[in-house]
């Protein structure tokens, strides 16, 4: 009888050692895909608020020299060219704002990215000269916001 309740006991053991190891590497295995799958997401957003930022950067620089190559009727400048090329950027610029607007979770970064591409589209031909310089800074100052609000939603916790 003593031998029977002994194996009885072993056998339980076993099985409750068993379930709680399956337990524990389930709930490990969960926590490692849950891990992978956020560090996938951080990825993706430092590469899409990154392009963008990036593509607002070279719209913007295309627009002003677009503006004094056309205000100062430089030789070598192609007026077709140059507007060719903004139009070029600014369809990139839209591109990353999509995929950043594609891989965000918040309304306000969201904002930030529509207000800097905005902002960007301000600096044309029609913008008047006083003007001008300030649509600049503004611009130059939206692309920093966006930037500094997508920071905080790819930091490492």
């Amino acid at each position: 009888m003593e031998i029977i309740v002994t194996s009885v006991v072993a056998v339980v053991g076993t099985l409750l050692g068993s379930l709680a190891t399956h337990y524990f590497q389930r709930r490990n295995r969960a926590d490692a895909e849950r891990f992978e799958r956020n560090e996938r997401l951080r990825q993706e957003r430092v590469s899409a608020y990154t392009t963008y930022g990036g593509a607002l950067v070279s719209l913007r620089r295309a627009q002003i020299d677009r503006r004094y190559a056309v205000q100062e009727q430089r030789q070598n400048a192609d007026p077709d060219a140059i507007r060719y090329e903004t139009y070029r950027l600014r369809t990139n610029a839209l591109e990353a704002m999509f995929r950043v607007q594609l891989v965000t979770e918040s309304p306000q970064l969201i904002e930030l990215a529509q207000h800097a591409i905005d902002s960007v589209d301000l600096l044309t031909l029609r913008t008047p000269a006083e003007d001008f310089k300030d649509a600049r800074d503004v611009s130059r100052q939206a692309i920093f916001d966006f930037v500094e609000a997508a920071r905080k939603h790819v930091e490492v916790a």
